[in-house]
């Protein structure tokens, strides 16, 4: 009979699962979860709330395209080979991922043509420059492209610089993309305004996740904030980004708004202060990646 990671890769159900929730209800959310359906989710209401921040209706295509983008994107990346060198940290996450690898990669494959078909549709080719670099961002976060000390390297693994990447890029996708359908300047003092409380806001998010791969990363040699300065300083780092993506306040934003929209800044200050590697994959699944639906929720209100 095997036992330890082997039998947990074998076993379709483990036992805590199904002492925690129906079968079927943890199947099912696993499958949203970890097939990074919710963060697709998640791109998109940003997305959203941008366009609500400017009382313009969403454009159902576009919030398709950016939906299928991202759920190529995230799959994508779910199943590349380095993954599956990294697993001395075999978590209920990792372990779902390599049941269902091939089943992601059908599912990155199929969100890929529809994304292709959305883009062209929409006709977005003008900003094919413009996009291209965000998708080579993308593409090669985790794909070796530089060798250092005689070993290729991703851009996820230069030091402290993944969560810029990911601030830079979601920021990019959930504010420039509105500005840009709506013929907005991007250099407005709004657009650059809601670009940097975006970006700031997405820093901590990413801080968050590095705090769950902290001993990961440190095995795979990945130098993160949590590696180098350890969790404390990480977590204190997290406000501080918060505090700056609190005081970004557009002009014209009303007063008596402030405290709904600084509900989600509030909620990740606590989200990051209890973070830690040890908590539940929901902990980051589903709290940390729901916070941004909390973030459209809130510009819903108040629009």
């Amino acid at each position: 009979m095997p036992s330890g990671p082997l039998r947990e890769l074998t076993d379709p159900q483990p036992a805590a699962g199904r002492s925690a929730f129906p079968a079927a209800l943890k199947r099912g959310t696993d499958a949203v979860l970890y097939s990074s359906t919710l963060v697709a989710a998640a791109a998109t209401a940003l997305t959203a709330a941008t366009f609500l921040f400017w009382h313009a209706a969403v454009p159902f295509r576009l919030g398709a395209l950016i939906f299928t983008a991202t759920l190529f994107l995230y799959n994508i990346d779910s199943v590349l080979p380095y993954k599956y060198r990294q697993q001395a940290v075999l978590s209920e996450r990792k372990l779902w991922l390599l049941r269902h690898r091939r089943g992601l990669f059908g599912l990155a494959l199929g969100s890929l043509l529809l994304a292709a078909a959305l883009y062209w549709a929409d006709g977005w080719q003008h900003l094919t420059l413009f996009l291209s670099h965000l998708a080579a961002i993308s593409l090669l976060y985790s794909m070796p492209v530089v060798r250092i000390r005689g070993r290729w390297r991703a851009l996820r693994d230069l030091p402290l610089l993944k969560i810029f990447l990911i601030a830079y890029v979601w920021s990019a996708i959930t504010v420039w993309m509105p500005a840009l359908h709506l013929g907005r300047p991007l250099g407005a003092p709004v657009v650059l305004v809601l670009f940097a409380r975006r970006f700031f806001f997405i820093l901590n998010l990413a801080l968050v996740f590095d705090i769950r791969d902290y001993t990961k990363d440190r095995l795979s040699g990945t130098r993160t904030f949590p590696g180098l300065f350890g969790l404390r300083a990480t977590r204190l780092l997290g406000l501080g980004f918060l505090l700056i993506s609190a005081l970004l306040v557009p002009s014209g934003v009303p007063a008596a708004h402030l405290a709904v929209l600084s509900l989600p800044i509030v909620l990740g200050g606590l989200l990051i202060w209890f973070a830690d590697e040890t908590r539940p994959d929901y902990y980051f699944a589903l709290l940390a990646d729901g916070l941004m639906l909390v973030q459209f929720a809130v510009a819903w209100w108040v629009a």
